[in-house]
C-alpha cells in the first residue's frame, strides 16, 4: 500500500529528493573489443549448447572487478568460457548524476553451435 506524501511547512527541505539520473554499464561499445567467448573444443566435440547468465561487477573506471554465475547453461565447461571471457571485459561504466561510479550488470553469454561447427 502506497502512502501519502507528507505535507512540507514552511522553511523545510521538499518532501521528495530528485533523484539523479542513472546510466547502467555497458559493454555493447564496438570500440570496447570484447571478445565472444571461446567455445570450448571438448564443449563442441560433445555437441554442447546453452545460455548462462552471469552478473558482473564494474568498477567506475569501466574494468570487470569480479564475475558470477546467476544461472548456469547446464554445462559447466560452457559456464567457465564464459567467465574466463568476460572477466577481461571492458564496460562503460555506469554514470549517475554524469559521474562514473561502480556498479553490476547482467550479462548473457550463449554458446551455440553452427550447421558447421
Amino acid at each position: 500500500m502506497a502512502s501519502a506524501p507528507a505535507a512540507a511547512t514552511a522553511g523545510s527541505a521538499p518532501a521528495q529528493k530528485t533523484r539523479e539520473a542513472y546510466t547502467p554499464p555497458d559493454a555493447s561499445a564496438a570500440y570496447l573489443d570484447n571478445p565472444r567467448p571461446a567455445y570450448p573444443r571438448a564443449a563442441r566435440r560433445a555437441r554442447m549448447e546453452g545460455r548462462c547468465l552471469l552478473e558482473v561487477a564494474v568498477d567506475a573506471d569501466g574494468a570487470t572487478r569480479s564475475v558470477r554465475i546467476l544461472r548456469g547453461s547446464g554445462y559447466a565447461l560452457l559456464d567457465r568460457a564464459a567467465v574466463a571471457a568476460v572477466e577481461h571485459w571492458r564496460f562503460l561504466p555506469a554514470r549517475r548524476g554524469g559521474q562514473a561510479v561502480a556498479a553490476r550488470v547482467e550479462v548473457p553469454v550463449r554458446f551455440h553451435l553452427t550447421r558447421d561447427g
